[in-house]
């Protein structure tokens, strides 16, 4: 069972806490870990491209000359992909990128990244965020005692806390999102993942 060190927000140790190791100490599976974040990121592509067929564009009803006699190359539609301004052949259209994962996989892949970042060296679990107001400055000391400043941070909170999330949101490549919001791409994405005690427990809850 691994265990870490339990910090408050001023970096200072105020104790030990042990991690379940059906979460936080399970066999990396890298497959799965590739699989899972090829789907997320799928998922965020809009999938919008479109051009138009010969039958969608404009004009071209009328057969530009006669069949034969002419000496020139037999055509039907001044629209055909032969011709310039005409429709595209094989071109993008909309569509959906998504690809689904089984909910075991999800939580495979979950579990191996937060067992990579521990092994890391990477998870830090705190005491609490007690901010009282939204102050950025305030989250910059927090990051600067765990050597987390101007770099990729996951925060993890046991519930959404408006003045945490304010006060980190105008800070570049800080994100703070709750138990089960913790995707495999943002845990790692991050230079360091930081957990309340709390939120830590809810994860076991959720992917053990």
């Amino acid at each position: 069972m691994p265990e870490l060190a339990l910090y408050n927000i001023d970096g200072q140790k105020s104790g030990n806490l042990d991690l379940r190791d059906e979460v936080f100490s399970v066999e990396v599976n890298e497959h799965v870990l590739h699989e899972a974040v090829v789907a997320q990121l799928a998922a965020k592509r809009v999938g919008s491209a479109k051009t138009k067929t010969r039958g969608e564009v404009a004009g071209g009803g009328r057969k530009p000359w006669r069949q034969k006699g002419t000496g020139r190359a037999r055509h039907g539609s001044i629209r055909s992909p032969l011709w310039v301004g005409g429709g595209t052949t094989f071109g993008p259209q909309p569509r959906k990128y998504n690809k689904k994962l089984p909910k075991k996989v999800k939580k495979l892949a979950v579990k191996s990244a937060l067992t990579l970042k521990v092994e890391e060296g990477n998870l830090v679990v705190v005491d609490n965020f007690n901010f009282t107001a939204p102050k950025t400055k305030e989250m910059v000391s927090v990051l600067k005692s765990f050597d987390a400043v101007d770099s990729k941070v996951l925060i993890v909170l046991s519930e959404k806390n408006d003045n945490v999330y304010k006060s980190a949101r105008n800070l570049p490549g800080v994100r703070v999102v709750t138990p089960t919001k913790v995707t495999v791409y943002d845990v790692l994405n991050s230079n360091k993942v930081i957990m309340t005690k709390d939120a830590v427990a809810k994860v076991e809850e959720v992917l053990a």
